[in-house]
Formats: structure tokens, sequence, C-alpha cells
């Protein structure tokens, strides 16, 4: 193909008018249902995925959620309120933190954290990050824990196994709990669950099984986040969104998807991620971005690892008969 910068551009109102059509069919035709439900948090994907159920049901039979805890950002009900003024749709507000003491999921978390720093306490932030050298060398994904103090000082250490997952296990009640509440919401309605997930965040693994990937559709799963950002500008998305650096919004002190997870920002990974995709030689992928070849190699490679350490997330449950041909295959 002949591959540049602006390949992975789309035809905005086309996208749109595919995507609002797919949203209307799902849910009165295929789910039956008489509206939809979806969770805000003042980001681009949610806002993108609410406008687009407006257009698809109408604003009357849309529901939005917003599902703080006591560790959400608190900028995040100034964005949804911004977002509301745009998208005139009936709004909800479910905390949750009382649900998440009730299953441990603080407690769970900061046992782990104590066992490397044992100062930490409730006056402290916490947050898990990876080295940002992904485009220097195919580094392997370790991840550290950051405390920050009341007064500021940061303190950070490798972060071993066991401590990490007792910590993204309990964290992960966080995700979980939001989606109970929304299909709560839905069947009280008899509405369908809408899904946020993006591309970037469905095949590369970032979300919760039954967490933030419960859903009945997910509208966007199929674009990048450099697409999402297009629709952002053709729906006329609050400005202050569109500008948001992208958060994880799990752990105590800020974060964002950048240094969480992704380790280089979305306009070039995603772009080389589509040349990778559309098998464009890495030495073209290169020349075009302005990068060495070693670069974009190196976070191909990183793609593919995430891709295939993450696959169970993306399986349905299987059952005996769907064993037996994945065993004969």
């Amino acid at each position: 193909m002949n591959f540049s910068k602006n390949s992975i551009l789309i035809n905005t109102k086309e996208e749109v008018d595919k995507i609002v059509k797919a949203i209307k069919y799902s849910v009165q035709d295929m789910f039956k249902k008489k509206g939809a439900v979806l969770g805000v948090s003042g980001g681009v994907d949610s806002s993108v995925a609410l406008a687009l159920t407006a257009m698809a049901l109408g604003n009357d039979r849309v529901l939005a959620v917003n599902l703080p805890e006591k560790e959400s950002a608190d900028d995040n009900i100034v964005f949804v309120e911004k977002l509301l003024k745009k998208i005139n749709v009936e709004c909800v507000t479910e905390e949750i933190t009382d649900a998440l003491n009730g299953l441990g999921c603080y407690r769970r978390r900061d046992k782990a954290v104590k066992e490397l720093f044992p100062e930490y306490d409730k006056t402290y932030k916490m947050r898990i990050i990876l080295p940002q050298g992904i485009m220097k060398t195919d580094s392997l994904n370790i991840f550290y824990l950051e405390i920050i103090s009341p007064s500021g000082e940061v303190k950070k250490k490798r972060l071993p196994l066991k401590q990490y997952l007792q910590i993204v296990a309990a964290s992960n009640f966080k995700q979980r709990t939001r989606m109970s509440m929304l299909y709560y919401l839905a069947e009280q309605r008899n509405y369908a669950v809408i899904g946020t997930p993006n591309k970037n965040e469905h095949d590369q693994g970032f979300f919760v099984k039954y967490g933030d990937s419960g859903s009945d559709i997910r509208p966007l799963k199929h674009l990048f986040k450099t697409q999402i950002y297009q629709l952002a500008d053709y729906l006329e998305i609050p400005d202050e969104i569109r500008k948001r650096i992208p958060t994880s919004d799990t752990y105590s002190a800020y974060q964002s998807q950048e240094e969480f997870f992704f380790r280089l920002p979305f306009d070039i990974l995603d772009r080389i991620w589509f040349g990778w995709e559309k098998e464009v030689p890495s030495q073209k992928i290169a020349d075009v971005l302005e990068l060495s070849v070693e670069q974009v190699e190196n976070v191909i490679a990183d793609i593919k690892k995430r891709m295939s350490t993450t696959e169970y997330l993306r399986r349905e449950a299987l059952d005996v008969y769907s064993v037996e041909i994945i065993m004969k295959s």
C-alpha cells in the first residue's frame, strides 16, 4: 500500500453512519431492548460512545452512568458535566466506594504495597508503572511500584510477581463492580449495556475480563485511539475532553495510559501498528515516521508480545466440545 502518516485516518461521516446503524440494529432488533446504558468517565472513548449511542437510539433512550470511588480523579465529574451539556441525556451517579470496601479492594491491595513499603498508609498515593524506553530496546515489561508521600516524596521499587498479582487482582474489583452496577441499571430498564474499549485496549489486553470488557455491544473495538480522536473532532466532543490525557484512573496517584501500559504516544504507536497490520515493510514505516528500523521493530515486537500473552482475556468461557476441537487442531 502507499503508506503515509495519513493512511490510518478514516472517513468520519461513513464511520459514524456505520456505527450508529450497528448500535440501533443491535439494541432494537437483535437484543429487543428499549435503550442503552453506558458508563461515562469524562474520557474521550466513553464520550464518543455516548454521542454515537444517543444518535442511534435518541437521547431519551440513553442512560449515562458516572461510577466514582474514593480514588477517582477529582476532575472526572467536571468533564462529565461538560459532556452532558453537549449531549443531553439522563445521567445518574453511583458511588461504588462502599461496595469496594465490602469486597476488601483497598485492604487487599494495600497489604501487598506494605510488603514493599512498610511506611505506606492511607495518606500516601500509589501507582504501577512500566519503563518508557520501548523505542530504544525490545525490553521486558517489568513493572515498578511507586508510592508518593503526603510531602510529595516519591519512592520506587521493582514489583515482584507475587505483589504485582495481588495488587492487580484487588484493583480489578473496581472495573468488575462498575460492570455489575451497569447491568443492574440496564436490567432495571430493559436496556442493553454499551462498552467503550477501543482497538488498542481490546487487542493488547488493556482491560479487565468480566469488568470493563463486560457489555452487550462494543462499537469502538475496531478503532485505533487515533481514529477515536478523529470521531471526537467530527462529533464536536468538548475541546477539554479531546485534549485530556488518557488515564487509567485505577490507582490513587495520577497515571496516564502511556505510563501504565502502552509506553509511547498513540500517534506513533497506532501508525506503526497500522502499518504492520497492512504488511508495510518496517523500513517504509520507519522512513515515513522518521524513526529507525530498530525502533519500529521494537514496537512491533512489543505489540505481538502483548497480543499473545493476553489472548486468554479475549477468549469466551470454554466447554468440553470447544476444548476438544482446539486439542485436535
